[in-house]
């Protein structure tokens, strides 16, 4: 029986939700060949899995709050439910998208073949939604989204039929139709203030390397790349031959005594791994006086390929209001997140160093100038150079 169909036991969608994420390729192939429908795959799939995002969301605008400041209950409410249900429209609309366009690159039409892909390739957000809990985490959390184009790029071609050189432009274009759902569907959820229709433009025409998405461009080269490296480390991940994590006392070394005045005063460290992806971590945490710094340094090991699609589609954000300010980009070629109150003086900065460790800082009563030195005494270069070797 389909783990979408009425009637599946919550034990096959997890496992549903497990073998996606792990084992890719293969899954979609199992879906190619079930029997399924649309009610079926949002009542008992999507409908389901979209929850995450916005009840995690709601925790943490509302109790944990970001950068300091907490969403009003009814506000983050009215906001959660109104994202669920723009959530679904959006995956809907893009399931019809992809069986619109099947013709045009020599695929097959078929509305329930595409809206599996649509589905079932949006697993990774939805499942990446949880990190809205701990504002630190949001940088992974579009990381993990991203790897939700990485299912499309795997399962669209196989179950639209599209021929092998068909394939990839075919990807391409319904990637560039995903990213501008997602700003119309942000901009009428009212989470990009002051986007406007106008403003935003549409998707380009296809050239030889680029896509263009308003003022943003994909970089075609880069996004192709992404993914081979994200099928190796897939398939690396299947056959249990993904490389192991880098040891926690290696990456306690990297944790300096003293950080920007603040003296170590306790160090944690601890790893782990399941499904044939591994982890570690080393954390310090710096005081001076009443002010408080968290260092740390994680080893995200195959995850950590993901980084690789956050370059192809220039991942950038911002946004400030009442002192209080949120910003993910890149900074000297590194995807790096920054948040900052400075009522409160609470911040976090973190980065995402090799496509493998993250370096992250956070603050109470420390500056901003602080946080970023404590990430800087890790020594990213060095990180590199570990993640090379």
């Amino acid at each position: 029986m389909s783990a979408v169909e009425p009637g599946a036991a919550t034990t096959g969608l997890v496992e549903r939700v497990k073998s996606i994420l792990l084992r890719p390729s293969a899954t979609w192939d199992v879906i190619d060949t079930e029997q399924a429908t649309t009610s079926g795959l949002f009542k008992n799939y999507a409908a389901i899995l979209a929850l995450i995002p916005a009840i995690c969301g709601l925790i943490g605008g509302t109790i944990i709050g970001i950068a300091g400041f907490k969403t009003p209950l009814i506000g983050g409410l009215i906001g959660a439910v109104v994202g669920y249900v723009l959530n679904l429209a959006m995956v809907f609309v893009l399931g019809m998208i992809i069986d619109g366009l099947a013709p045009t690159f020599d695929g097959q039409k078929n509305q329930v073949q595409a809206m599996k892909v649509a589905v079932y390739s949006s697993t990774a957000g939805w499942i990446a939604g949880v990190l809205s809990l701990i504002p630190m985490l949001g940088l992974l959390a579009v990381l993990g989204s991203l790897y939700g184009l990485y299912l499309l790029y795997v399962g669209l071609p196989k179950l639209m039929k599209a021929p092998a050189e068909k394939a990839f432009p075919y990807t391409a274009v319904t990637v560039v139709v995903a990213i501008v759902l997602s700003i119309v569907i942000a901009a009428i959820g009212g989470v990009v203030g002051g986007l406007s229709m106008a403003g935003m433009g549409a998707a380009g025409a296809l050239s030889s390397n680029t896509i263009q998405v308003g003022d943003k461009s994909v970089d075609l080269g880069q996004l192709e790349e992404a993914s081979k490296k994200m099928e190796a480390a897939a398939k690396q991940m299947e056959s249990g031959e993904a490389p192991e994590a880098v040891q926690p006392d290696v990456l306690k070394a990297y944790l300096p005594e003293g950080v920007a005045g603040y003296a170590r005063t306790e160090v944690t460290t601890g790893s782990g791994g399941a499904a044939g992806m591994a982890g570690s971590q080393a954390e310090g945490v710096y005081t001076k006086g009443d002010a408080t710094i968290r260092l740390s340094v994680t080893d995200l090991g195959a995850a950590g390929a993901l980084a690789g699609m956050a370059g192809a589609f220039n991942v950038q954000s911002s946004s400030e209001t009442d002192g209080k300010y949120e910003k993910i980009g890149k900074v000297d070629g590194r995807m790096t997140q920054e948040s900052y109150d400075k009522a409160s003086k609470h911040g976090q900065y973190s980065v995402l160093v090799g496509d493998r460790f993250m370096v992250a800082a956070e603050g109470e009563g420390a500056s901003v100038d602080e946080l970023k030195s404590a990430v800087a005494a890790i020594g990213p270069a060095k990180l590199e150079a570990l993640a090379k070797g």
